[in-house]
């Protein structure tokens, strides 16, 4: 998909195109001067967030972590989106996982036709921010659920539901952190000077946003670190009250073996030639399996 819209009084300009289209991707950047080396950052699925500036053809590059609306091996993660400025052109490279951003971005636009090229830009960011928000929420959602499954019972089950829940809240909890990072970078970097107030403005909201996001997905990663530690522990607990009776059982039950043995060996016995021995024998064993059970259970209280 290749598209291009004209904004801010047909001052600006914006692109956006498939990262499948990989020779027209490359052929827009040759057009516009952009480095080869931002084609592979643009193809690249698993590039981190980061800020590059070509201050020869004065092309900055943002690479931002958007959610990927699509769970992948039953988790949540995130996939990068570019961003690139050059010639008051926005160019956007989304794929089938960020496409729906695209969306978003054309129904700003929509309503917000005079915004100014990096008004665009930040607002964009801050949608990608905002997507993150009902998913986080969903994992909550999901995590009271399957904690209350596991009060019910601790299946296999569902702490493998537990297991992927979090590790869809660390790709989200890293992917906001790097955001936040990008963020900062812009602000700190020299085209920063060249922004309006009204564009710093978009920028700072972003940050807030991001900052925001970041302390809601620690919020919830930690809480699921805690609540997977509380079960590892109740798990480990009930291995060790079973590993506690079979020891208790293995016990007791050397009490019959070993008098049966001492009255099975070859060689004379008492009560070897009376009729009622093995009713005595079963007896000593009952009394002194009463015994030891007596003073394990003393022990272990």
């Amino acid at each position: 998909m290749y598209t291009k819209e004209v904004f801010n009084n047909q001052m600006s300009s914006w692109i956006n195109i498939d990262a499948e289209n990989t020779e027209e991707l490359k052929n827009l950047y040759r057009d516009y001067g952009i480095d080869s080396e931002f084609v592979d950052y643009s193809l690249d699925r698993n590039e981190r967030a980061h800020l590059d500036y070509d201050k020869a053809t004065d092309v900055l590059l943002l690479i931002f972590n958007a959610p990927n609306r699509r769970k992948i091996d039953n988790h949540y993660e995130t996939v990068p989106m570019t961003f690139i400025v050059v010639n008051r052109t926005l160019i956007t490279v989304t794929n089938q996982h960020s496409k729906y951003v695209y969306f978003e971005i054309k129904n700003y636009l929509d309503k917000n036709p005079n915004s100014s090229l990096f008004e665009v830009l930040f607002n964009s960011l801050f949608i990608i921010s905002d997507q993150y928000f009902p998913f986080v929420e969903g994992m909550d959602r999901d995590r009271k659920r399957i904690s209350q499954l596991l009060r019910e019972k601790t299946t296999k089950q569902n702490l493998l539901l537990l297991s992927d829940l979090e590790t869809g809240i660390v790709y989200f909890v890293t992917a906001s952190r790097q955001n936040v990072l990008l963020v900062q970078q812009i602000k700190s970097h020299g085209i920063y000077r060249r922004l309006s107030d009204s564009e710093k403005e978009s920028l700072d909201d972003v940050l807030i946003e991001a900052k925001q996001l970041v302390e809601m997905t620690q919020l919830s990663s930690q809480i699921l670190q805690q609540l997977s530690g509380t079960y590892n522990n109740v798990l480990n607990n009930n291995l060790n009250d079973t590993m506690r009776i079979l020891t208790v059982l293995s016990v007791l039950l050397t009490i019959p073996t070993i008098v049966s043995g001492f009255f099975g060996m070859n060689m004379p016995l008492p009560l070897e030639h009376d009729a009622f021995g093995w009713v005595i024998t079963i007896i000593v064993s009952l009394i002194l399996w009463f015994a030891l059970s007596g003073i394990l259970r003393r022990l272990m209280k």
